[in-house]
């Protein structure tokens, strides 16, 4: 190629190897982009005497007034198995909807990231709510590196520039925890979900210090994970009862493990909650109506949703990034 042919973004983007936009939001000084990638295509363009035409960036970076809801949903299409999604989503289509943008759902492999350059590249959708609860960090990173913008639920890593969206999961852990000890119960589950994910670790933290303030030393052998889902917490149930079947609390990280973890306590005989009492997180709708009501910490969902969209538009047009944390309370039923 020689420096005559260098006039367009798609040309500098084959040279630097990256994607057009990538190419436009580094030449735009985008917080987006890593400092030695924006070096490189800045190199790239002095060296070729480019100029940016503004005009054609504006045609070619046009918006779509579209942003995706990521997910992996446990099943090939949301159910009730899904009802944080549902209502998560709920609270971003209404966020997004006050904004003047519509929504686009992308069901994703937890192991592939190539959706992330199927959509953005392409201008289908002008940002992404990210809520995949298996490698969201992989996901992230694909994100980063090509220079779209985005929110996610959780927490985000230190050294991320990204908007999020969070409960507080720390005190959500203690809350729930220091709730079962008042009951008098010290042999304490906890079933968590992705053990690598930083809301799971604070939730643990949490838990780890009501004990230690209750005097209670933690035992790892009642420390279970799954992914979220029901499935999931059955099997950490039965892994947890076979371990520990004097077990008289569990404490556990979603309502919807939560029923499943109850069904299992029933059928090895427990009563709930006079021989084991549950404690769950989220105050999903199917907390209040479950056999029996959960008690569980509220973070309240829909406001989530909400707040997920707004800070991201919010982010489109000013470029600021915000992370915000929920309070969290703990909603008595009589699970425990």
């Amino acid at each position: 190629m020689t420096i005559k042919s260098i006039r367009t973004i798609a040309d500098i983007a084959r040279l630097a190897g990256v994607s057009k936009s990538t190419v436009s939001r580094a030449l735009n000084d985008s917080p987006l982009i890593g400092e030695e990638t924006k070096s490189r295509i800045r190199s790239i363009a002095r060296e070729h005497n480019f100029q940016i035409n503004v005009p054609a960036r504006q045609l070619s970076m046009k918006q779509s007034r579209t942003i995706a809801f990521v997910t992996h949903a446990y099943h090939d299409c949301f159910s009730v198995a899904d009802l944080f999604g549902l209502e998560i989503m709920g609270g971003i289509s209404t966020g997004l909807g006050l904004l003047g943008y519509d929504m686009l759902v992308i069901h994703v492999d937890p192991k592939d990231t190539g959706w992330a350059h199927q959509y953005f590249d392409t201008g289908r959708v002008d940002g992404f709510i990210l809520m995949t609860s298996t490698r969201k960090q992989y996901h992230v990173k694909a994100l980063v590196e090509i220079g779209a913008p985005f929110s996610i639920w959780g927490v985000p890593q230190a050294n991320q520039k990204c908007c999020s969206v969070t409960g507080d999961n720390v005190n959500g852990g203690k809350l729930a925890t220091d709730h079962l000890i008042r009951l008098g119960r010290r042999k304490i589950g906890f079933i968590g979900g992705p053990a690598d994910e930083l809301e799971v670790q604070q939730r643990l933290a949490g838990y780890q210090t009501a004990l230690q303030e209750a005097g209670i030393q933690m035992d790892p052998i009642l420390l279970e994970y799954g992914d979220f889902s029901n499935t999931s917490g059955a099997e950490a149930a039965k892994r947890l009862l076979e371990k520990a079947p004097d077990v008289d609390a569990v404490f556990v990280n979603s309502d919807m493990m939560a029923v499943s973890v109850m069904d299992v306590i029933r059928e090895r005989g427990h009563r709930i909650p006079e021989d084991v009492a549950v404690v769950s997180y989220d105050n999903l709708s199917i907390a209040e109506y479950s056999h029996p009501p959960l008690t569980t910490v509220s973070q309240n969902v829909p406001l989530a949703g909400k707040l997920l969209a707004q800070n991201l538009i919010q982010y489109l047009q000013t470029g600021m990034v915000t992370n915000v944390t929920i309070p969290v309370e703990l909603i008595v039923r009589k699970s425990a």
